[in-house]
């Protein structure tokens, strides 16, 4: 059975930033009121022009340019998403076309905020079991399109922003996938939604009046469960691979508040130096955040070949997933 493999990794943020500042100007908050209680001082935004398969085409772009192949090598493309540019056709028919990938099958996966964990698992499994030798996983959102900016609650915590992972068939004994968990537990399913949009509740009048196409968030239900879950299933893949908190290199969490990462963090006994932390530059980007934090990781050498890297989120649906690869390049 061949090895599961991270060979690439590609980013794409807008250029066009929102401060603390702006927000200060749009509705009642203040820099230090978001800094305190998020660690989000700048986050960017798209022009009206640019939707998620544009952010997710250039992320995607710069992976492969990166493993300097050709998009017709793919296999697969799986594009992690809940902003796609529209309910269908998929997203990733549109990357495909765009890379011409033209030997590549694909699909969008929504999982909120989980969706590149899920994404990764379902990338490691394509290829482990020898069905693709390359499979491209995408996290890309355009958050600023379903974000109300008359809600102070939830417009603090978003922005866009794309990255993929190529992951690649290797020989045994290579580094790469080692292990997942994932859970879904619906019942959380009215804590963190856009209500409007889909079967139950189309689009009208009375939904637009009612802002109900944006997202609604009940913070405190969001924060309280994804603290304790997302230390619950660290550990426990941890504890399943007989590995401790120590044996691994870094913590990459999805980036949703710096509070819930740092009391992640504390829980799970890591010190400062083993979790990556840049919410502060992108805020949420939803799927996007784990490659952009990787993306950093990388950069600054803080992740290198053969390092232990343990990926973790929490999302709407209540959506959970840890990942543990050795890194691959």
């Amino acid at each position: 059975m061949p090895t599961a493999r991270i060979t690439a990794l590609g980013t794409y943020t807008p250029p066009g930033l929102l401060t603390n500042q702006d927000l200060e100007r749009l509705v009642e908050t203040t820099d230090d009121w978001i800094v305190e209680r998020t660690g989000i001082r700048t986050r960017h935004i798209a022009p009206p022009e640019m939707a998620t398969s544009d952010l997710a085409y250039e992320a995607a772009k710069v992976a492969l340019t990166r493993r300097g192949i050709d998009a017709t090598e793919l296999g697969a493309i799986i594009v992690c998403t809940v902003t796609p540019d529209m309910l269908f056709p998929a997203t990733a028919c549109l990357v495909q076309d765009r890379l011409g990938a033209k030997g590549a099958w694909g699909f969008d996966l929504i999982a909120a905020c989980s969706g590149f964990v899920y994404g990764l698992t379902t990338a490691a499994h394509l290829v482990k079991g020898g069905a693709h030798k390359k499979v491209l996983v995408i996290g890309a959102d355009t958050m600023s399109r379903i974000i109300d900016y008359t809600d102070r609650s939830t417009c603090i915590l978003f922005g866009d922003g794309a990255g993929a992972m190529l992951v690649e068939a290797g020989e045994p004994g290579d580094p790469g996938f080692i292990d997942f968990t994932n859970e879904i537990d619906g019942s959380g399913g009215d804590a963190l939604k856009m209500p409007a949009g889909g079967s139950r509740m189309p689009a009208s009048h009375k939904t637009v009046d009612e802002r109900l196409h944006y997202v609604h968030q009940d913070g405190q239900a969001v924060f309280k469960y994804a603290v304790r879950k997302m230390q619950e299933i660290s550990l426990g893949l941890l504890e399943r691979n007989n590995l401790s908190p120590k044996d691994i290199k870094l913590l990459i969490p999805h980036q949703a508040n710096r509070r819930i990462i740092m009391a992640t963090a504390e829980r799970l006994g890591l010190s400062a130096d083993q979790v990556v932390i840049n919410i502060d530059r992108f805020g949420n980007t939803t799927a996007g955040t784990i490659p952009l934090a990787t993306e950093d990781a990388v950069q600054s050498g803080r992740l290198k070949k053969g390092d232990i890297v343990l990926f973790t989120a929490v999302g709407a649906g209540f959506t959970v997933g840890a990942n543990l690869w050795r890194w691959g390049f």
